[in-house]
């Protein structure tokens, strides 16, 4: 049997029709940036996570980098960050001239240590940046807690977390703001890029909707410099259709994870991710933990079974970062991590025989 770790052409023939129709009512009234179909997207994606203001813009990249940009993060600022992360949360950190300072992950939920964060905290820390990595909730209380002692901002890294909970609250407006991605693989995902920010301060929403179109109060008046991260009509007219599926397509991806949960569950040469009781996974993806982890890929591999890594090298050692002069061991839970990963099949479309037949080859691999 052939699973794919993700079939976003099943996706698509599943609302083939809406979509279709959606698209030919943007060609039709050719608003092609910003307009009605992204202020309706826009609407209903707040009101999804209980937001007051979601601002659009074109990818979850610029959603970080907009954030912080416009909390005047800058040259001479650090901004903590997970070393445990996929690399835009660092990278947009450095596109403002700030420090990235990475903190390790925990075990357990490959989060944030909430443990390890006040004692990167410095006189020049502006920020923390929570990332809700696989769709379960980083610990925000604490995170909140240590942010309020330091007077510090938090900006949730929400790209893998759309409609996650953290104690029956929606993730994107637990702190100053939340930024998501639409990357096409994930849970809601636009045909081609797209991201937004979520929050509930009225003047920072003004401000993210000045700074994706060049910073213009109106047009051709310009308060400051921004940037081009507007959403295009397709993108939000697109995901304002798969909107409305995304509640049932999370049903079925928790479901899909039980699965898994009860199939490898007397596996013992396997840790399945930790499902907090207090919080809301959305499993973006399913990510199991073994030493084994190379050459079970390969083997699953051998049977038609298609994998992942997220991710293979922690941030903190990418070339890109060498000006920081960290060095193996720094944040060890991080390595670790990275050399024991794996991500299973996870998507709304995989059925369960699909998941049966995997979890059979990881138990006779081992």
């Amino acid at each position: 049997m052939d699973v794919p770790f993700l079939d976003l052409k099943a996706q698509y023939l599943s609302i083939k029709d809406e979509v279709d129709e959606a698209v030919q009512a943007v060609l039709h009234s050719c608003a092609f940036t910003g307009g009605p179909f992204v202020e309706e997207f826009e609407k209903a994606f707040a009101e999804m996570h209980r937001a007051v203001h979601c601002v659009a813009v074109n990818s979850g990249t610029a959603a970080l980098h907009a954030a912080f940009m416009v909390h005047g993060i800058g040259p001479g600022d650090e901004v903590i960050v997970p070393a445990n992360t996929f690399f835009a949360t660092p990278e947009a950190v450095s596109l403002c001239g700030a420090i990235p300072v990475f903190v390790d992950c925990s075990p357990g939920d490959f989060n944030m240590d909430t443990s390890r964060i006040e004692s990167a905290v410095t006189e020049r820390t502006a920020a923390i940046v929570p990332v809700h990595l696989y769709g379960q909730p980083a610990d925000m209380n604490g995170i909140l807690d240590i942010a309020a002692k330091y007077r510090l901002k938090v900006i949730e890294d929400c790209a893998q977390a759309h409609l996650a909970e953290y104690q029956g609250k929606s993730v994107g407006a637990l702190g100053h703001c939340g930024c998501f991605s639409f990357y096409p693989g994930k849970n809601l995902g636009a045909y081609g890029e797209g991201g937004a920010v979520l929050t509930n301060d009225a003047h920072l929403a003004g401000s993210l909707r000045q700074f994706r179109d060049h910073g213009m109060a109106r047009k051709y008046h310009h308060e400051f410099v921004g940037h081009n991260y507007r959403m295009t009509g397709l993108q939000g007219a697109i995901l304002h259709v798969k909107l409305s599926h995304l509640e049932a397509w999370t049903q079925r991806r928790r479901a899909a994870a039980a699965l898994y949960r009860r199939l490898l569950e007397h596996c013992v040469s396997v840790q399945l991710p930790r499902d907090k009781p207090d919080c809301r996974h959305v499993y973006h993806l399913f990510v199991i933990r073994t030493a084994a982890r190379d050459d079970l890929a390969a083997y699953l591999k051998s049977k038609g079974v298609a994998t992942g890594l997220h991710y293979p090298v922690p941030c903190h050692l990418q070339p890109a970062y060498d000006f920081l002069h960290h060095q193996a061991g720094d944040f060890p839970a991080a390595e670790q991590a990275a050399c024991e990963i794996l991500s299973l099949p996870m998507s709304e479309q995989l059925k369960d025989d699909e998941i049966t037949y995997v979890c059979e080859m990881i138990r006779s691999f081992f």
